[in-house]
């Protein structure tokens, strides 16, 4: 069985560049989505504890099965851990196998970015240059870099309430050669802002956009609100937009669709993807992606990650699985 750590992650997508790895993302993420009637769905298994949530999260096609074990943890920076820590496996349908374990905390941050420009792709405005941060936490620069390879973005607009998680997005995105427009509330990083992603961590019902905060034309990347009882946007906001899902029953649990009634109106973003729903209808339409993360898309980053690291040897492979001449002899693995 292969396995991959953080550095193995690193060496792969320095390998080829940020860039190619969204885009190599980015293109399997929307086959996986055509493709999504043949997956097995399910809501995320969630364990809710009093410091944070701990889920898992399965999927699987007619080749392949995976998972993610990922948690949620707003205030372990305070401890020097990150938010989140996930790991996850691939394995073959056919026999079972287990062929892959890997990281997926640094694949996480990936996959959301890709998703949230695959979702940009056909929910923002084409010529959209000016992109808001609202959380400039540790996601916030795999957002930029992902939306710059569907996007031509100019600027970049930020606020977090932390003034030293702006330092560090500043010092980390600075070479990249946007215009970085540090603002000193939501409502300012907003203005004449074309995408907004809102990426924050803290485990509550937040408002972080009002309604007065929109503009014509907006797409609005609604990412940090993914379990019950944690939202950042009004419920206003979520009325007057065209809200676009991933997985409606998951959602509705987890997404900023849990303030509103069990019956308003969403399109699968699958659904657009395949050509059968409309995204975006004209430049004016506010719309809204209530991202709150789904295993398919852990399944499109498993599955890539799995075929570079065989294409370029990197990686290990230790025998988790007892090898046997005779399959039926299981025992023999203890003898000498």
């Amino acid at each position: 069985m292969l396995i991959l750590d953080v550095y193995d992650i690193k060496k792969i997508v320095q390998k080829i560049g940020f860039k190619d790895f969204f885009l190599k993302l980015i293109d399997i993420l929307e086959s996986d989505y055509k493709n999504w009637d043949n997956f097995d769905k399910i809501p995320r298994v969630a364990t809710h504890f009093p410091y944070g949530v701990i889920e898992l999260m399965p999927t699987s096609d007619e080749e392949f099965y995976t998972f993610k074990y990922v948690n949620g943890h707003p205030r372990n920076p305070k401890f020097d851990k990150t938010t989140v820590m996930a790991t996850g496996q691939l394995s073959l349908i056919k026999t079972g196998e287990p062929l892959l374990i890997s990281e997926m905390t640094l694949l996480t941050a990936l996959r959301t970015g890709a998703t949230s420009a695959m979702a940009g792709k056909y929910l923002a405005k084409k010529n959209s240059s000016v992109l808001c941060l609202i959380g400039t936490g540790a996601q916030s620069e795999f957002q930029t870099l992902a939306f710059d390879t569907i996007f031509d973005i100019k600027e970049i607009r930020y606020f977090d309430i932390d003034s030293k998680t702006m330092n560090k997005f500043e010092k980390n995105i600075k070479k990249y050669g946007f215009k970085l427009t540090r603002c000193d509330s939501a409502k300012e990083a907003v203005l004449n802002s074309d995408i907004v992603t809102t990426i924050t961590a803290d485990k509550a019902n937040q408002t972080i956009l009002t309604k007065d905060m929109l503009e014509e034309g907006m797409f609005i990347n609604g990412v940090g609100g993914d379990c019950p009882g944690k939202t950042e946007l009004s419920k206003e906001v979520v009325e007057t937009c065209k809200v676009f899902v991933e997985y409606l029953p998951q959602t509705k649990i987890e997404g900023e669709i849990q303030q509103v009634s069990d019956d308003f109106p969403t399109t699968g973003l699958h659904e657009v993807i395949k050509g059968e729903k409309i995204g975006r209808k004209n430049s004016k339409e506010i719309t809204l992606f209530d991202s709150v993360g789904f295993a398919i898309e852990d399944f499109s980053v498993l599955k890539l990650i799995y075929e570079l690291a065989k294409k370029y040897n990197i990686g290990k492979e230790l025998d988790l699985i007892p090898v046997m001449d005779d399959p039926k002899d299981l025992f023999v693995s203890f003898e000498d």
